[in-house]
């Protein structure tokens, strides 16, 4: 009802909209259609609101009922044991932001357990029960590193919700055609069908597929179209190819060296770089053979280096990019390129039969050893090295912690990448025993997890010199936080002699002794907490009938 002092005007077709701007703006600025300024004033407005909403509702004309969702599709696989169960729940609710969420002294990091979590369901194949989907689709789309993992133990039902809420259309993109289902690989008319006319999304789809089961299959079937597609499609189809890369693939990959896209063809030269022994790696190892030569002028045998002076149109072919980065000289640049594309392998006859770790040590002239080396550890990467890569770590108790070859801890870190992960870890373990923590952090990141007890000793031994001399304890927080994740829960039992707060010298930062207290205690905590998530996951032991007492068995 209006007011009977302040008459109120037959709402216009816009008057939602004027309305709604008088009450933004205020009376003050703007009165409401059909009313005076005045005391009276916010009482016509809200008359007239409460006048339009109901018009508004009575007029609405009911809509045709939307056609029902199909039913979620089923998932086969195994529940979830009840008591794991609860514990996800749990790590889902200590999302940040949710109420409770965040480190709070001792307690543990729950939303930083979940990749464990999900990697061990995931491993046993495990189904989540349908009530936790939302929470854990919104705990993915706030963490990129989780939603492979997350989206694997979902299941189908993930894409199924990602079509009813845009918030989820992460699902979508990150699961292979949009969660469509690819035909029978061994169907070719349905896979012919597919890759003319499906969407590029499904067409990668079906290309990886292909590739994992038959990699010279996906290889003719990309060639069929591959002069009609688009460069940036070309780019992304060619990627595929690194899964079972092998000789075989080297023709098509020649071809794509000639590719109208520069992407493109950096793209086959990295790919045809990591084949030993392929032609654009025997024209790259004599391209940087001519470069490097064993130097007899000195006291002693040393490497000698000859940039090249040009980047001629055959090396840009073979993948040299020719313009040098901006404050990187154009010689070494090329240079680089060359070396890093070159075979490891034609080193040795190159210089006078030595190993890889005889070639490290040789100095090199002229302060070209830095790009030499830097070279040589994108090559051992890239060719999947292990030897070279070992050359180029060098002992891991050498005095200088960048190594022989390696120039930087980054590189040292995908170096490690090479070797197993039982070297890997032995490795890592001896660089903390020398050099301690303060430089292993990128290096202890590529270590598998749960860490191998020479290496888990190694960190806990480190972190508790640092404690005892009177460290800085905040400084050591990102190890602290990697050990919660990553030692093995088995080490917790070696850990309650550091729960005590330690006693602090004159020279100790104010307030570490109790610092690192706490941080032991939510050590040990977690450590406890992960072990009873792993017991969580196990399957049940089936029931055994308990013996007959002898008495009874008479």
């Amino acid at each position: 009802m209006n007011s009977p002092s302040v008459p109120v005007d037959s709402p216009t077709p816009s008057a939602w909209e004027e309305l709604v701007t008088a009450a933004l703006l205020g009376t003050d600025r703007r009165t409401p259609p059909g009313c005076a300024p005045g005391r009276e004033a916010p009482v016509a407005l809200l008359d007239a609101a409460a006048a339009e909403t109901v018009r508004r509702r009575a007029g609405l004309r009911p809509a045709r009922a939307a056609q029902r969702p199909q039913p979620a599709p089923e998932d086969p696989r195994p529940a979830l044991p009840p008591a794991a169960a609860r514990r996800l729940a749990m790590l889902l609710a200590d999302r940040p932001g949710a109420a409770g969420g965040g480190r709070r002294g001792t307690s543990p990091d729950l939303v930083e357990l979940l990749p464990e979590w999900l990697a061990r369901a995931n491993d046993r194949g495990l189904a989540p029960p349908p009530e936790v989907l939302p929470a854990l689709l919104d705990a993915a789309r706030g963490r990129t590193d989780l939603r492979p993992a997350a989206l694997a133990f979902a299941g189908p039902r993930a894409v199924w919700l990602a079509r009813l809420n845009p918030d989820w259309r992460f699902a979508l993109r990150a699961t292979p055609g949009g969660g469509a289902a690819l035909p029978h690989l061994d169907d070719s008319a349905k896979v012919q069908q597919l890759w003319q006319e499906g969407l590029f999304a499904e067409r990668v789809a079906l290309l990886s597929a292909i590739r994992a089961r038959e990699p010279g299959a996906a290889r003719e079937l990309l060639s069929t179209t591959w002069a009609t597609e688009r460069a940036e499609d070309r780019l992304m189809f060619l990627d595929s190819l690194r899964t079972g890369l092998g000789p075989e693939d080297e023709p098509f990959l020649e071809q794509a060296l000639a590719d109208r896209s520069r992407n493109v063809r950096a793209t086959a030269a990295e790919l045809l770089s990591a084949l030993p022994g392929s032609a654009l790696a025997a024209r790259m190892a004599v391209r940087a053979g001519a470069c490097v030569a064993l130097d007899h002028t000195g006291d002693g045998p040393a490497i000698g280096v000859e940039a090249p002076h040009e980047c001629d149109p055959s090396m840009e072919r073979d993948g040299v990019v020719a313009k040098a980065p901006v404050g990187r000289g154009e010689r070494s640049w090329w240079f680089g390129q060359l070396v890093e594309a070159a075979p490891l392998s034609a080193w040795p006859g190159r210089l006078g039969g030595r190993t890889p770790r005889e070639i490290v040590a040789l100095p090199v002239t002229d302060d070209w050893q830095a790009e030499l080396h830097a070279a040589w550890c994108r090559a051992a990467v890239r060719q999947r090295d292990a030897e070279w890569a070992r050359a180029l770590l060098g002992a891991p108790s050498a005095p200088e912690a960048g190594g022989p070859g390696a120039v930087s801890l980054a590189e040292r870190a995908k170096l490690l990448g090479t070797l197993g992960s039982a070297e890997r870890a032995e490795w890592v373990a001896g660089f903390i025993a020398t050099h301690g923590l303060s430089e292993a952090f990128q290096l202890l990141g590529v270590c598998a997890v749960p860490w191998a007890a020479p290496l888990g000793r190694a960190v806990v031994d480190a972190l508790n010199i640092a404690r005892d001399a009177g460290s800085y304890p905040w400084s050591f927080s990102g190890v602290m936080g990697l050990a919660e994740r990553c030692l093995d829960p088995a080490e917790a039992s070696r850990l309650d002699g550091l729960l005590a707060v330690p006693d602090e010298t004159e020279d100790a930062s104010p307030g570490a002794g109790g610092y690192w207290a706490e941080a032991f205690q939510r050590l040990v905590t977690t450590l406890r907490l992960r072990a009873a998530m792993i017991k969580e996951l196990e399957p049940p032991h089936p029931h055994h009938k308990p013996a007959q007492p002898p008495e009874a068995a008479g």
